[in-house]
């Protein structure tokens, strides 16, 4: 019902209605109106009828007028078929009526007129309801009105003669609205198939829609029947075809068109953006069938493309310079490389653009360093295009450039040079006539030279080159280039400036990782050190301390991140390790310290880029007992290669990182090594990778450091060999130390008793060890500092008080007591009695110290040896004597 067919439907129905109801009540009305009509005549009849008719003069003259009239009048009612015939005489007296007790009775009615000799017919209310009667003169036969005959009929009784008719105005009026709701349904229904059940909105805007194509769309429409006659053009297909008038109904082959364009259009197949002719217009045709939407036929929309035809070239033209300056942004820059960068701008140009492209950089922007004010001379980094013996400059040649040539006019300009064509250019031929000649003949005769300028400064000149059957370049290959040729320049500038910086953090790193291993006896070293190929320089680092008594420290460390950064941080880590290695600290103390100095460090650099991570590995070696004593803060524990060649892991109590130990002490662990085991310490870029998990990582450093006995130098080339990743993004320390012993023969060791008397015993024992080692030479020295160390112990410190002396690369001598009061040096003034000891000690010994133990402390000294021998020793009786006056004697 919401459709067009069902308004219409419904409205139909309507009006058939109405009009129903209006016919029926025009019947009504009418056979009312005719009824009272009838019922005027009837009574009119009836009481004429009467009062004519024969006798009654004679009977209303006879004495008893209403004996005679009566049964007359009753007669004659039941004829005419009125409810009465009544008789009056002229006095009002009733003389016949058909209500037989009104006889005699006087009325008194209307009846004036016919009491002046005059017929009539009127309405009247009267016993029995409303009523029409009909009032007509008797007069004798000299024309003189001797009474009157009335005759009634109710309106009721005329009603219910219409109430008999109704019925069958009724059943008429239902047969006629049955068929004119079936003739309207039938008429419906058909405008409903043919309005595919549309409503009125859709109808008005399909109308509106219809219009448009017909009149507003600027794209030819047409719709072909079955039978290839035209069904419908609208006011574009008309101009684009040049349709005649009336061209409706024609067939599409009688319209005049040209067969190129005909043929299609009748043809009936589907067609997609077909090219045609149209006299001078290039059509766009797309063909469609109409089915299953309409009859059989086809749609066929038409577009002009003469003008797009123009401008499809420059379109490709533009879309391939769009896709050559995406591939650009890909393709160039890939790596942090100036010369790489330079010729990945020559190889994306190459050939989409030019023939031939040459790249000139200025030597300081190649070394990385700010470019100066521009320069004509640059060197040549790259050239894309020609093989064999080109004529161009080689790579890596240093050009000069003339003032007159185009790369030295876009550098005083700042702009792009264009020479569209070298064949008829001179100025570009003074760079050098005889070369210019040997490139116009290898077909070259076009360039563009376009500045390479990033952030304001000119890093050098990129050359695009045409040759062969490529068009000569145009204003707009300019304008591609100087953008092609800017995206570059930024990639070239950022690969300088990494240059630099990987330049100053190399050169910062190699002046803070140590150049060599200090000597020593405990160890035999070696290390290895690869920064990460993919992040540059980082903060990973090792070191290898020689310690008092002999002992060696091996320090592995890793700062997070990469860049000067990191490399300075490394440094201030190595060289706080090394200060605190001084003081003679065991590990767990030094870490402890350490902490302490990198969570300083972070809290007063927090405006600043704190040390956002650091590990730290320190095992101190001592080859007298073979114990080694590690702790570590956040680092991967050290590995162990026996002298049988297994592996194994040793647990390490593992500290947090560095700066979050929160002041909580630190872990360490004791072991002792067979003589000529390996000790491996690394960082994690050894055993981590983005493709390798830490247990696997372990599981390959274990295979790569069994086997047999191998020096710490194979070692370490034979675990980067099997350990290294392609490309390693983080930085590898490695450092492999094969443990020594020291000699029980050089080992001297004696209880001294707390007592002044066993300083001299003592003393003479090491007197004649060191005459067993051939270091006679260096008694006297040697006697004198175990004398003073000796008498110190026993005057200031407790029991036990022990001696050792140790025959390495120097002589070391040790006084160990159970005390932890260290001594201090000083200068002694003239008036004391005591306090120059230590002084002599520091005059005689290269070095001397205290060392805290568990249960006191040791006081060492060491004593420089000469090719294995003891020094010459001088009597310092001058510089001895020189340190007292007579009075102070």
């Amino acid at each position: 019902m919401r459709s067009v067919a069902g308004e219409v439907f419904l409205l139909q129905l309507a009006v058939v209605v109405l009009l129903v109801a209006a016919a029926v009540a025009a019947l009504v009305v009418q056979a009312r109106s005719a009824g009272m009509l009838d019922a005027r005549h009837r009574t009119l009849a009836a009481a004429g009828t009467f009062a004519e008719s024969p006798g009654i003069v004679a009977a209303l003259r006879s004495s008893h007028p209403s004996a005679v009239l009566q049964p007359s009048a009753e007669a004659a009612r039941k004829i005419a078929g009125v409810d009465g015939i009544n008789v009056y005489a002229l006095d009002g007296v009733t003389l016949a009526h058909s209500d037989p007790r009104q006889i005699g009775k006087r009325v008194i009615g209307p009846f004036s007129k016919a009491a002046a000799g005059k017929s009539f017919t009127e309405t009247f209310q009267g016993s029995l309801g409303q009523s029409v009667v009909s009032v007509v003169p008797v007069k004798d036969a000299g024309g003189r009105v001797i009474a009157i005959v009335s005759s009634p009929v109710t309106v009721q009784n005329v009603q219910g003669m219409v109430n008999r008719q109704l019925p069958v105005v009724l059943g008429s009026a239902a047969a006629v609205l049955a068929l004119s709701a079936g003739g309207t349904a039938l008429v419906s229904g058909r405008l409903l198939r043919r309005t595919h059940g549309l409503g009125p909105a859709e109808m008005t805007r399909m109308y509106e829609h219809h219009d448009a194509v017909l009149h507003a769309v600027r794209e030819g429409v047409l719709i072909v029947g079955g039978g290839g006659r035209l069904l419908l053009a609208n006011d574009e297909a008309r101009r684009l075809l040049d349709l005649p008038a009336g061209a409706e109904g024609l067939p599409v082959t009688d319209l005049g068109l040209e067969e190129g364009i005909a043929g299609p259009i009748a043809s009936g197949r589907s067609a997609t953006d077909e090219l045609h002719m149209a006299a001078d217009r290039l059509l766009a045709v797309n063909i469609r069938p109409t089915a299953p939407y309409g009859q059989a036929g086809t749609v066929v929309t038409l577009r002009d493309t003469t003008e797009l035809r123009a401008l499809s070239g420059r379109a490709e033209v533009a879309r391939e310079r769009l896709k050559l300056l995406y591939d650009a942004g890909g393709r160039v820059g890939t790596t942090l490389n100036v010369e790489r960068t330079a010729e990945e701008l020559a190889e994306v140009a190459v050939p989409r653009f030019a023939d031939v492209v040459t790249v000139d950089l200025l030597d300081p922007v190649l070394r990385g360093e700010e470019p100066p004010e521009a320069s004509t001379e640059m060197r040549r980094t790259a050239a894309v295009g020609l093989q064999g013996d080109h004529p161009l400059y080689p790579v890596g040649r240093l050009v000069r450039f003339v003032p007159t040539s185009p790369m030295a006019a876009g550098l005083a300009g700042g702009h792009a040079v264009l020479e569209a064509d070298l064949r008829t250019a001179h100025r570009w031929r003074t760079q050098d006539p005889d070369n210019a000649l040997r490139i116009l003949d290898r077909g070259i005769h076009s360039l563009i030279a376009v500045p390479l300028r990033a952030r304001g400064v000119v890093l050098g000149m990129a050359g695009y080159w045409r040759g062969q059957d490529s068009p000569p370049f145009d204003e707009e290959d300019v304008s591609f280039a100087e953008e092609l040729t800017a995206r570059a320049a930024l990639s070239v500038d950022n690969a300088r400036r990494y240059t630099r910086e990987h330049t100053m953090a190399v050169t910062l790193q190699r002046s803070l990782l140590p150049r060599g291993v200090p000597e020593q006896s405990a160890v035999d070293v070696a290390h290895r050190y690869l920064a990460a190929q993919a992040a540059g320089v980082g903060g990973d680092w090792f070191d290898v301390i020689p310690l008092p008594g002999a002992r060696v420290a091996l320090v592995v460390g890793d700062v997070v991140g990469h860049g000067l950064h990191a490399a300075a941080t490394m440094g201030r880590l190595r060289t706080a390790v090394y200060n605190f290695s001084t003081l003679d600290l065991p590990p767990d103390e030094l870490l402890s310290h350490l902490d302490e100095l990198v969570a300083h460090i972070d809290a007063d650099e927090q405006e600043w880029q704190g040390i956002t991570g650091a590990t730290c590995l320190c095992a101190i070696y001592d080859p007298v007992s073979g114990r080694v004593t590690a702790a570590t803060a956040g680092h991967p524990g050290p590995a162990l290669v026996h002298p049988d060649g297994t592996v194994s892991f040793p647990e390490v109590p593992v500290s947090p990182p560095l700066g979050l130990g929160a002041g909580l002490p630190m872990e360490t662990a004791e072991l002792t090594l067979p003589e000529g085991s390996l000790l491996a310490l690394f960082t994690d870029g050894l055993i981590e990778s983005r493709d390798r998990d830490p247990d696997a990582g372990l599981a390959a450093l274990r295979a790569a450091l069994a086997g047999p006995a191998r020096t710490p130098e194979e070692t370490c080339t034979a675990v980067i060999d099997a350990m290294l990743p392609t490309r390693p993004s983080d930085d590898i320390a490695l450092l492999v130390a094969r443990t020594r012993r020291l000699d029980p023969a050089r080992i001297a060791e004696w209880d001294v008793p707390p007592e002044p008397a066993a300083v001299s015993r003592v003393r003479n024992a090491c007197a004649g060890r060191l005459a067993d080692w051939g270091l006679d030479d260096m008694a006297f020295t040697t006697e004198l500092i175990l004398s003073e160390l000796m008498t110190n112990a026993i005057r200031y410190g407790t029991e036990p008080i022990r001696v050792r002396l140790l025959y390495d690369r120097s002589l070391i001598c040790e006084v160990s007591d159970g005390s932890s009061t260290s001594p201090h040096l000083r200068r002694a003034d003239a008036t004391d009695e005591g306090g120059r000891g230590l002084f002599l000690v520091a005059q005689f010994a290269e070095r001397w110290g205290t060392r805290y133990t568990v249960r006191g402390k040791i006081i060492w000294s060491e004593q420089t040896l000469h090719d294995g021998a003891a020094p010459p020793v001088t009597v310092p009786g001058e510089s001895l004597l020189a340190e007292w006056d007579d009075e102070a004697i």
